[in-house]
């Protein structure tokens, strides 16, 4: 993806954008991150302060930042507050109040575990905001599984769905989930499992990352039929866009929590 600096957005965005925060002193690009064409951040009158933004053209990602700036209020202290939204000059762009991290280590005997479980617990409790229409966990499967099983993956919680490292930003004494594009309405064991396939993917053991999950009584509480429902969706899922021999690694690791 081609990334688009602060000083190379039109006049009409960079002027609207200063007029609201004080002026804008400096621009540090950060070039990480999937949803977003130009993101950095800034130091502003009004201090630090991290912005993203799309071009208004662009449907797919700006659609994923509306429902970004859609639940920012909900998610509450588990990320970042969303503090403007402007579109100007062809671009929508979010300005967000700066958090002082850096992309979390998820490998096995990282002290940044207990952090990163801080954030997920802070957001066990977050539920679907009324004036919202999330999408369902269950519909992201509704075209390759039984009704029975789809049955077993809905809820009210206000679910993350991509807790990947770039997207947990770590600091001093706690962690923080960023990048609300894709939430989903489902149980709220859900990004915990997620997440603890992510421990696989950065080499914890099976055991470890199950270990890790048992800090969450949502997680130890979850019916098992519906930790299956999830691993077999996604598994299903998985194979549709990479084929078998591809998805076998990843499927694995979804496997093991079931074990």
């Amino acid at each position: 993806m081609t990334r688009t600096a602060w000083g190379e957005l039109p006049p009409e965005a960079r002027a609207v954008v200063e007029e609201k925060v004080g002026g804008v002193h400096g621009a540090t690009p950060v070039l990480d991150g999937l949803t977003c064409r130009m993101a950095a951040v800034l130091s502003t009158g009004a201090g630090l302060l991290f912005v993203k933004g799309v071009p208004v053209s662009d449907v797919k990602a700006r659609a994923g930042q509306a429902m970004e700036a859609a639940v920012n209020r909900a998610v509450g202290e588990a990320g970042p507050r969303l503090l403007w939204q402007v579109v100007a000059g062809g671009w929508d762009l979010l300005g967000f109040e700066y958090v002082d991290g850096r992309h979390a280590d998820l490998s096995a005997g990282s002290a940044d575990l207990p952090l990163v479980a801080g954030a997920l617990r802070a957001a066990q409790d977050v539920r679907v905001p009324e004036s919202v229409q999330v999408p369902s966990l269950a519909g992201r499967f509704a075209d390759i599984q039984a009704p029975g099983e789809l049955a077993l993956l809905r809820g009210d919680v206000l679910l993350h769905t991509d807790t990947n490292p770039h997207n947990l930003l770590v600091g001093d004494r706690r962690a923080w989930l960023v990048d609300w594009a894709m939430p989903a309405a489902g149980p709220a064991w859900v990004d915990v499992a997620y997440t603890a396939v992510r421990l696989m993917e950065a080499d914890c053991t099976p055991r470890e990352a199950l270990e890790w999950a048992e800090r969450f009584p949502s997680w130890v509480a979850a019916d098992p039929r519906a930790v299956q429902a999830l691993v077999t969706g996604t598994c299903r899922r998985w194979e549709q866009q990479v084929g078998p021999r591809d998805a076998r690694h990843s499927n694995a690791r979804y496997a093991a929590l079931t074990v």
